[in-house]
């Protein structure tokens, strides 16, 4: 089966389906079947949408992982303000690594960076 366009929502070919699906339509694609002499009109859908971190990178914003205990509200608060993201699975908020820093809470890094999977 052969591509031969790909379109993104609004371009002539997909406004049906923009009315239809409105922001979560990603393109449209026109595939074209030689044996069966077919041509299909597909739609490629957002289904989900959720935060994502994304994985380690270098330098001053690269995550790393830092401990905050249930007590510390002030500290939590202050945390959250900046961005900080709490991992569930790890029990520890995600942060980069210069943020950290802003804050001076090298000492609660609880996974280095090196170490630090999602």
């Amino acid at each position: 089966m052969d591509i031969r366009a790909t379109l993104k929502p609004g371009q002539n070919g997909t406004k049906e389906l923009t009315r239809r699906y409105g922001d979560r339509l990603v393109c449209v694609r026109y595939r074209y079947d030689k044996v069966r002499r077919m041509r299909y009109k597909t739609v490629e859908l957002i289904v989900e949408a959720k935060p994502w971190i994304p994985p380690y990178t270098e330098g001053p914003a690269r995550k790393v992982l830092i401990q905050v205990s249930y007590g510390e509200t002030e500290l939590r608060k202050k945390v959250k303000a900046i961005g900080g993201l709490w991992d569930p699975v790890k029990k520890a908020w995600v942060l980069q690594l210069q943020q950290v820093r802003d804050l001076k809470l090298e000492k609660r890094i609880v996974q280095t960076p090196e170490k630090l999977e999602f």
